[in-house]
């Protein structure tokens, strides 16, 4: 489908509209919302998870509890093509240092599998009945250090961008002369505003503070790279949550997309990074 900017454009820009607008992409703006009353089964941030009884609550290998990051309930968001329509799907990830990336192997983007100390857990037919799942957690320890403090419920809205400029298709698909206008800032500043590579999101386009980690893949095989931005989450504070990735930071989780259309979410490229 061709997407249209409805906005007239720099003149500096506005020789590029046809190459920007063939990068634009659909995704879902999440908006965290200033309430603390979330249900089991609701898409949020932090707090505790829908699990049903008898699940095994996640843990690293050597035992220790990971905590939820985000909950995506799909019957909840707009529908986007290629992602779940149903199902609820949920992010986990260490109460470390390095909020359980490991560097060994999550800067290595041809093995985004090492999934020990995040995990990725889909319900494709949750389980509505209270009765039914696990409502107590005194098992977990307290967080010290966690990205995200309290918990919040999601908005979620469908919105159209363009290819962000740290993502590393960025140049091939514009031309490395675009990249040249970016010495004024002023011309920066306009791609950065109408490209919204800023924020929580769901598909569409990524956001670092420093490079793009899926570039220094070795692999060839461009369909092999996780190029679907599955969510991103981005520093952000409200009455109710407050999240912090290192110093204003952002994360990022990937996913390719043969294995998101199959629903397999054991391959998935968690990364953050922060000023």
């Amino acid at each position: 489908m061709n997407y249209k900017l409805e906005f007239p454009l720099s003149p500096e820009l506005e020789k590029y509209r046809d190459r920007i607008e063939a990068t634009i992409k659909p995704y879902i703006e999440i908006q965290t919302q200033n309430n603390d009353d979330v249900n089991w089964w609701q898409s949020k941030f932090g707090g505790l998870p829908y699990l049903p009884k008898g699940f095994e609550y996640p843990k690293t290998c050597d035992g220790k509890y990971l905590f939820l990051l985000a909950q995506l309930n799909f019957d909840q968001i707009p529908p986007l093509d290629g992602f779940p329509d149903r199902g609820i799907l949920q992010f986990y990830i260490a109460d470390d240092d390095l909020y359980g990336l490991d560097l060994g192997t999550s800067a290595d983007v041809d093995n985004p599998t090492a999934e020990d100390r995040f995990k990725i857990i889909y319900f494709p037919q949750p389980d509505f009945q209270i009765e039914n799942i696990i409502t107590t957690y005194d098992f977990l320890p307290e967080l010290e250090n966690f990205p995200v403090h309290g918990c919040c419920s999601l908005q979620f809205t469908k919105k159209y961008a363009p290819i962000s400029t740290n993502d590393y298709q960025f140049i091939e698909l514009l031309g490395e002369e675009i990249n040249e206008l970016f010495m004024n800032p002023e011309i920066e500043d306009e791609y950065r505003e109408i490209s919204h590579s800023f924020g929580h999101k769901i598909g569409g386009y990524p956001y670092f503070t420093q490079d793009d980690v899926r570039k220094y893949s070795s692999n060839s095989d461009q369909k092999q790279k996780p190029d679907i931005l599955l969510l991103q989450m981005d520093t952000d504070s409200n009455q109710t949550v407050d999240i912090m990735w290192g110093d204003s930071g952002v994360g990022n989780f990937f996913i390719d997309e043969s294995a998101l259309r199959e629903l397999d979410f054991s391959k998935v490229l968690y990364n953050w990074d922060c000023c």
